[in-house]
């Protein structure tokens, strides 16, 4: 399944929230992370995720994709990726 997570969490717990993202998810814009997860690992992030913020002040949206076949982006200002645009060269 293709996963987006999107994040709006206290700026004490931000980095903690980003990092367990990234261990599953390719980071491409702040508090927005992408990319293909096993039902398993989906289930991880989750767990791993709902464990660090707290539901009281924190927000965690997953938007969940069966596959990225419908799935098209625009993209309007600076690149989402800058890093890539970089090592392309």
């Amino acid at each position: 399944m293709y996963v987006i997570m999107v994040y709006d969490v206290n700026v004490k717990r931000v980095v903690k929230v980003l990092k367990i993202g990234r261990k599953y998810l390719e980071h491409v814009q702040n508090s927005v992370l992408e990319g293909e997860l096993s039902p398993a690992q989906y289930k991880k992030l989750k767990h791993e995720v709902s464990k660090a913020i707290d539901p009281e002040e924190d927000a965690v949206r997953f938007y969940l994709l069966r596959s990225t076949r419908y799935l098209s982006t625009e993209e309007l200002g600076l690149p989402s990726r800058p890093e890539q645009e970089t090592s392309f060269l």
